[in-house]
């Protein structure tokens, strides 16, 4: 399956999508406002070629950096957050694009002229879905400084895409044991089975039953909570959610030298209401808030004070992955909740094409064995755990991938809108800070 073509040709599309991500920016816009959870696009473009260099050309031949001056530069461990935006340190579009069209002819003439074996197959791998990592921070980047939707949207003038909705309920999950996680160490360079660090190994895991939603919690369920005083009643906010209330910070605008100014959040970041409509934005522009679709783009503190509102809970991350691929010990591995095809459009809301904007109970031929919808794609699905190494982890080639967010991330699943088919499967573990409200996160629940 993984042939030389099948690996180029990802290659490719790799190297497209980040272009046009660039390349529908003026000059102007390349140098984004700041925000602590955006990067410039130049530096992303820059680092992710960096990233071939480091992982593919030089692990597997010793190549000499393209300009060593640079290499600190794009290094996301020597260079600090807020000095990416300096302007006179940095190349601009045109030196930036060249590095990277160089790199990657550099590693397509290596794929094209050397061996396929199976650790050139993963470094080639991962670097790959590294880069898509950055594509979708690219696109979260634009939701946040309000820029104009990336080429791939469908349709972002339109004011809904959600049409009509269901309320489906919860799934009935049976007590038992489950296989969670995917391959360990010994596979870890398996063909069919790439795996981050943070989801291995496979292990078995005991739940009781439980019973959890067969949808995403949805605009309209979370309105119902804004109106209801649910920012202003501090018994549903833990010590943490509180604290967040207190300190949350309008960073989306801040120019320059010009401070965060504090805010008192009463609903979420990209909602508002005017004239007695409540609106939300999507990237550039404002449009009335559509019921049915999926709340998104919520800090996990918002959605934990929502349970507690609503007298439900958060899946832990065991009981997410059980209901999204049902695996069991002794039977054929599941990596996507509807099978082992890979996802498409019929079955999940990824590469930044509808954004969210189905309701909540469409994409039935994504559904889970237990009947849940839209478990991959749509959210990074905030659950209660801490994100934390399972037991027998060990670090992989790249060892940043996890270890740097253990203990005091939040874990999310799933794989969100702007997330890339490419990267994603059922066992995938995101881990981000529980205030994050750039990210498209969102949530389903469980009954207590």
């Amino acid at each position: 399956m993984y042939d030389k073509e099948w690996l180029l040709q990802r290659l490719y599309d790799t190297r497209d999508r980040t272009l046009a991500l660039v390349d529908t920016l003026s000059d102007d816009q390349l140098q984004v406002p700041y925000h602590p959870g955006v990067n410039p696009p130049l530096w992303e473009m820059g680092h992710s070629a960096f990233f071939y260099e480091v992982f593919v050309l030089n692990l597997l031949d010793g190549t000499p950096s393209y300009d060593p001056s640079m290499d600190d530069l794009w290094d996301s461990f020597h260079i600090e957050h807020r000095d990416r935006w300096n302007r006179e340190i940095f190349p601009g579009r045109e030196q930036t694009r060249g590095y990277m069209l160089t790199i990657y002819e550099r590693v397509a003439r290596r794929i094209r002229e050397q061996p396929l074996d199976e650790y050139a197959l993963y470094l080639y791998r991962y670097a790959i879905y590294h880069q898509h990592m950055h594509i979708e921070s690219m696109t979260w980047c634009r939701q946040t400084v309000g820029y104009p939707a990336p080429p791939a949207v469908v349709d972002p003038m339109s004011d809904s895409l959600s049409g009509d909705h269901e309320t489906l309920g919860d799934a009935e999950i049976p007590a038992g044991s489950w296989q969670v996680g995917m391959p360990g160490e010994s596979e870890r360079y398996a063909r069919e089975d790439f795996a981050f660090d943070g989801e291995k190994p496979r292990h078995a895991v005991t739940l009781d039953a439980f019973r959890i939603s067969r949808t995403l919690v949805s605009n309209g369920e979370f309105l119902e909570f804004v109106e209801d005083g649910g920012y202003r009643r501090p018994e549903l906010w833990s010590f943490g959610g509180r604290k967040w209330l207190q300190t949350e910070t309008d960073v989306s605008l801040v120019y320059g030298e010009r401070e965060p100014v504090l805010r008192e959040p009463r609903h979420p970041y990209f909602w508002r209401l005017r004239n007695g409509q409540w609106q939300q934005k999507l990237f550039d522009h404002w449009h009335p808030l559509d019921p049915g679709a999926p709340v998104l783009q919520l800090s996990y503190w918002e959605a934990e004070a929502w349970c507690n509102w609503a007298g439900r809970r958060l899946p832990t991350e065991a009981e997410w992955e059980v209901a999204a691929l049902g695996n069991r010990p002794g039977e054929p591995f599941r990596r996507f909740p509807w099978g082992n095809e890979a996802p498409t459009r019929e079955r999940a809301d990824m590469d930044a094409t509808m954004m969210g904007r189905q309701a909540t109970s469409a994409l039935p031929a994504g559904e889970s064995p237990f009947g849940c919808r839209q478990m991959i794609g749509t959210a990074w699905e905030w659950t209660s755990d801490q994100f934390l190494p399972y037991d027998g982890f060990k670090v992989d080639m790249y060892p940043f991938m996890s270890t740097l967010q253990f203990g005091d991330h939040k874990v999310t699943r799933g794989g969100g809108c702007a997330t890339s088919s490419m990267l994603i499967r059922g066992t995938y573990r995101q881990a981000y800070l529980p205030q994050r409200n750039d990210v498209y996160t969102g949530f389903r629940t469980c009954a207590v």
